[in-house]
């Protein structure tokens, strides 16, 4: 739930704007704490990612905001055979999730870097499926950075999106977002409180 820049969103409440530097973009103390505070918080949205995403062994799995890393450890388990990536624009976020899934790290299955959605350090066609929870609405350009996460799956790859009531965010925006981007067969499920997005390549 990490953004890609300094600044912070247009169009804040007051209570976001404290808020922003623990969940936003943690940094410092603040963010350590709103890190330790999101960890194991979002179980069930992952887990059901993961299953939109069907996840297989041997894929190769790229998640964008990764926050305390509870992404990064399922979807490895999940890719048992395969390798799993995570980028994330907070470096107390890196530093909790390498923490998080430092024996996959050792071992080479999982690999987290310092890095913002629009500057993915991965080449072309790399990822079999990709997904982001509770970031994308962060970025400084939504557009830019679902770009990239297109550039870096492999031809028929897929990418999975969700969102918290806490996100506020618009359904008919992530449409209109994902088509600029490049995605097609856009498919928006809402339970729970959850909104949900899989579309692929």
């Amino acid at each position: 739930m990490t953004n890609d820049s300094n600044t912070k969103p247009d169009g804040m409440t007051r209570l976001e704007s404290i808020l922003y530097p623990i969940f936003g973009r943690p940094t410092g103390l603040l963010g350590r704490l709103g890190g330790r505070m999101m960890a194991g918080g979002k179980t069930d949205t992952i887990e059901r990612v993961v299953e939109l995403l069907s996840i297989r062994p041997t894929d190769h799995v790229l998640e964008v905001g990764f926050g305390p890393g509870d992404g990064i450890q399922i979807a490895s388990t999940v890719a048992s055979e395969g390798f799993v990536a995570g980028v994330d624009y907070s470096r107390p976020m890196v530093e909790m999730a390498h923490d998080r899934n430092a024996a996959a790290i050792e071992t080479g299955s999982v690999e987290l870097q310092y890095g913002a959605a629009a500057d993915l350090p991965y080449g072309d066609d790399r990822f079999d499926r990709a997904f982001s929870i509770n970031s994308m609405q962060l970025w400084p350009d939504a557009c830019a950075g679902l770009e990239e996460m297109r550039r870096v799956l492999k031809p028929g790859g897929t990418i999975a999106l969700a969102f918290t009531s806490h996100a506020h965010q618009s359904r008919d925006e992530l449409v209109s977002v994902l088509s600029k981007a490049g995605f097609e067969d856009v498919q928006i499920d809402e339970n729970d409180d959850t909104l949900y997005v899989i579309s692929r390549i």
